[in-house]
C-alpha cells in the first residue's frame, strides 16, 4: 500500500505535532500524579470526581468518567445529559448551567475536572468559580493560549501548547487515562 507524498508530509508533520506535546517530563509526571493523589483523596472522603465539558471535550468528560469509575473505583459522574443539559441551559441561560449543575448536584469532598480546550469557555469557568465557592479541589485542562483563564484555576492545570483542536483533546484524554492507569497500577488489563 503506499501513501501519496502530500499525505506522508501532513501525517509526518501532525504526528511530530502531537508527540511534541505529550512529550513527559518531570513536570507532567507530577501533575498526573498529583492528579492520582486527588481523586484517591476524594474517594476516601467519599465523594466523586465530576467531569465538566463543551463538544468533544464533554465525550472526553464522559469516558473518563466512566473508566475512572468502573476500572479505578473512583466513583465519577460527568453532566452529559442532554434533559439536564437543556433544561438549566434553558432556565438559566447556557454560560450558567454548568453552575447550576454544580449546585444542585457537587457536595462537600468532590473534586472537579473542567475541560476546555481554549480555556475561555464561559460556562466552564463559572462552574469552576462555583466549585471553589464550594471548596472543591479543581483540575483544569486547556489549550491554544497560554493566557487563557482556565488555566491558572485549579489545584492543577494541564496545559497543551497547540493550537489544533484534536491534538489538545488527544492529549487531555492521553494524561487522564495515564492518571486512571497510574491508580490501577498497570497499563493493560482485561476491559471485564
Amino acid at each position: 500500500m503506499s501513501v501519496d507524498p502530500d499525505h506522508k508530509t501532513f501525517l509526518d508533520d501532525y504526528m511530530g505535532r502531537l508527540h511534541r506535546v505529550i512529550t513527559t517530563d518531570d513536570e507532567l509526571f507530577a501533575q498526573i500524579a498529583a492528579t492520582r493523589a486527588i481523586w484517591l483523596r476524594t474517594r476516601d472522603r467519599g465523594g466523586r470526581v465530576i467531569f465538566i465539558g463543551n463538544g468533544g471535550s464533554a465525550g472526553i468528560a464522559s469516558h473518563l468518567a466512566i473508566d475512572l469509575s468502573k476500572n479505578a473505583s473512583v466513583p465519577a459522574i460527568c453532566f452529559s445529559d442532554a434533559s439536564m443539559v437543556t433544561c438549566l441551559a434553558n432556565d438559566y441561560g447556557f454560560e450558567e448551567w454548568l453552575a447550576h449543575a454544580m449546585r444542585l448536584n457537587a457536595r462537600t469532598g468532590d473534586c472537579l475536572v473542567a475541560i476546555s480546550s481554549s480555556g475561555r469557555s464561559k460556562n466552564i469557568l463559572n462552574a469552576v468559580a462555583k466549585a471553589r465557592a464550594m471548596q472543591l479541589d479543581v483540575i483544569t485542562m486547556s489549550g491554544m493560549s497560554p493566557d487563557n483563564p482556565l488555566r491558572e484555576l485549579g489545584d492543577v492545570n494541564y496545559w497543551v501548547d497547540s493550537r489544533s483542536y484534536n491534538i489538545v483533546e488527544t492529549a487531555h484524554q492521553f494524561w487522564m487515562m495515564a492518571a486512571i492507569d497510574l491508580i490501577i497500577g498497570r497499563a493493560e488489563y482485561p476491559a471485564s
